[in-house]
């Protein structure tokens, strides 16, 4: 199946070009789609570099840091537009490993949108302090509880979608730009009648650069998910 990559960056330049090499060591059938945030450090142009040499590099720039939400949306309609069969969430910090695509396309044939987990039985993080695991199972038991989530990790940016679920979507009604737009997609597969499973994988926190989560973007992340509870109820 025609598979597509998304790797939203902001200031990633230490990683994407590793990051880029590892995957097509690992899956070479593979495309890939940088979605650049105009990142001071100059990722965007170096991956415009890297694309003028590989026909399976792509990547859209962007004015400046628009939202996590907004960028996977812009790689949704880019695949859409494009007619890839498989959409990959995946962070650029190596946060997640390129190894477990193989697992997550074989998951494919029986699930419409697959997410890799770090809560369930095979499942587990690596370098997190004990306020990130609990902020972390925090957020996860009260969105599954607050929007009726059946999977147990729905924060996971780690995913694979089958593009009929994006086909079936109206973007104009997606609220979250941040971090809490990975909860609402899954809300919304499950509320659409799609199939959704789970692969255990291993999380190991980034070694170099820095974590764009900050107190501001849970805030508005936690304000979003209560949004989407008070228009399920």
């Amino acid at each position: 199946m025609k598979t597509l990559i998304i790797l939203p960056t902001y200031n990633e330049i230490q990683n994407i070009p590793k990051l880029i090499e590892n995957i097509f060591h690992l899956e070479n059938s593979v495309d890939i789609l940088v979605i650049d945030d105009n990142s001071p450090d100059g990722t965007g142009k170096l991956v415009d570099k890297i694309a003028k040499n590989n026909n399976q590099v792509k990547i859209i720039h962007r004015a400046g840091k628009l939202g996590l939400g907004s960028a996977y949306i812009a790689g949704f309609k880019y695949a859409i537009k494009n007619n890839y069969d498989l959409i990959f969430e995946m962070d650029a910090d190596f946060s997640h490993d390129p190894k477990y695509i193989k697992n997550f396309i074989n998951a494919s044939k029986k699930m419409d949108l697959v997410i890799g987990s770090r809560w369930i039985k095979g499942g587990k993080v690596i370098g997190w302090p004990w306020y990130r695991f609990l902020t972390s199972w925090g957020a996860n038991f009260a969105t599954r509880i607050l929007l009726g989530l059946k999977i147990k990790d729905v924060t996971s940016g780690y995913r694979c979608y089958h593009c009929k679920i994006l086909k079936n979507l109206n973007f104009k009604e997606i609220i979250s730009t941040g971090y809490a737009f990975q909860e609402e997609m899954i809300y919304r597969t499950q509320k659409d009648g799609f199939s959704i499973g789970e692969i255990p994988i291993t999380f190991v926190d980034r070694k170099i650069g820095k974590s764009k989560m900050g107190s501001k973007e849970i805030i508005s992340s936690a304000k979003a998910i209560l949004k989407l509870a008070f228009n399920r109820n």
